[in-house]
């Protein structure tokens, strides 16, 4: 018997072979039915896909063998790969110097005839073989080595499809982690900016109570436009806060909220402003929902609809309806509307569509891209409809 030689870049051969983290891995129905077919295709009991590491060959699939091993000494791939651009074939390995005495030859499972396509990487580096076996004397036919050649091709790109999986699973847990990190900086961010703001408004309302006498008018506008300008970085504190807090609305698991209580929870939030009106209308008895995300959404647009209402009856109509497993919302107003141009941008975060809201505060650019957020993570989708002038309907749909 003659052992087989190490190939060229055999360091470097090896730690590609490593950076498929297949070596090991259970079996996969992809592989398995590829040498069922080759193994048909050839008319030969064994078919095998090997792998050839520093010490062993390690079958990923062994069609007609029970073992999922073999010393790489006695391996016939450990020669093919030897080969990496043709096939490697032994039509009767007692008559080869090479092989005739070899374990594998003289015992189980008496490997008489073999022929291996080496599972060569576009990089040039052989990692196995695609290899069929008889324990009699075989030949292929011209056309049945080229078949093993295209199974041999789909073989790698199985290999290199599931590293690319492998590495955009990565990638993708990496980019979750920093948004993790991201949102908690936020928050933790914004809750330690929240104090000393509030502190800095009732230090000056406190300040314009006890000196207002002693103050001109001059001083007077600066400390009102300190409290002020405090109160709309509160403002945008808090939405910040809501933003990053809105993932854990999420964990909560849906349960069923009577159409009517959802309704009462939500008008009595409102009721407050008797030139607000707002309408429900659905023939929907029961919802099976995120009951605080649904509170969430419809709050802040609601409380949209009315600071940035220009009527003095503000008329708001909340529609639901049943639409192929989602449940399908519709909050519209008779305000001013939105622009064309801006119908897209009003989801960004930070994206402002006017300065002022009606109360003459500054908004935030928070609050929809929140509730975009929270109905995209809630499978569904959300748009706006609208004309100048005659009002606007944000539609937004939630997966049942």
């Amino acid at each position: 018997m003659i052992a087989p030689k190490e190939p060229e870049n055999e360091g470097e051969r090896l730690e590609l072979l490593k950076s498929f983290n297949i070596l090991d891995s259970l079996p996969e129905a992809d592989y398995d039915n590829i040498t069922k077919i080759a193994a048909e295709i050839c008319g030969v009991p064994i078919a095998l896909v090997s792998l050839i590491d520093d010490r062993r060959q390690w079958f990923k699939s062994h069609h007609g063998l029970n073992v999922t091993e073999t010393p790489k000494e006695f391996a016939f791939c450990a020669h093919a790969i030897n080969t990496p651009n043709q096939p490697f074939v032994i039509n009767d390995s007692r008559e080869d110097e090479r092989f005739h005495d070899n374990p594998l030859v003289t015992g189980d499972p008496h490997v008489v005839f073999y022929a291996g396509i080496p599972l060569t990487t576009n990089k040039g580096m052989p990692l196995g073989t695609l290899c069929v076996i008889d324990n009699k004397p075989h030949q292929l036919t011209n056309e049945q080595l080229e078949t093993l050649k295209a199974l041999s091709n789909q073989v790698i790109k199985l290999l290199e499809l599931r590293k690319a999986n492998a590495n955009l699973q990565t990638s993708l847990n990496d980019l979750n982690d920093k948004n993790k990190a991201l949102e908690k900086f936020a928050y933790l961010a914004a809750h330690d900016l929240k104090s000393p703001l509030l502190n800095i408004s009732s230090l000056a309302q406190i300040f314009i109570q006890d000196y207002k006498g002693k103050i001109d008018a001059e001083g007077l506008e600066i400390l009102n436009l300190i409290i002020k300008s405090s109160e709309n970085l509160t403002g945008l504190v808090e939405g910040l806060l809501d933003y990053s807090k809105s993932e854990s609305v999420l964990v909560e698991k849906k349960s069923n909220l009577r159409f009517q209580d959802l309704k009462k929870d939500i008008q009595n939030l409102f009721k407050v402003d008797d030139n607000v009106a707002i309408q429900f209308n659905s023939e929907i008895q029961e919802l099976n929902i995120n009951k605080t995300a649904i509170h969430q959404i419809l709050i802040n647009l609601i409380a949209n609809a009315i600071k940035y209402n220009d009527k003095d009856c503000i008329e708001i109509n909340i529609d639901l309806s049943d639409a192929d497993g989602f449940y399908k919302f519709a909050v519209s107003d008779n305000g001013p509307g939105i622009a064309p141009e801006h119908q897209e941008k009003i989801f960004q975060l930070f994206h402002k569509l006017n300065k002022y809201d009606k109360f003459g505060r500054t908004g935030n650019g928070i609050g929809l891209a929140t509730v975009k957020k929270l109905v995209k993570k809630l499978g569904g989708e959300i748009g706006v409809s609208s004309v100048v002038g005659k009002g606007a309907s944000f539609n937004f749909t939630l997966k049942k």
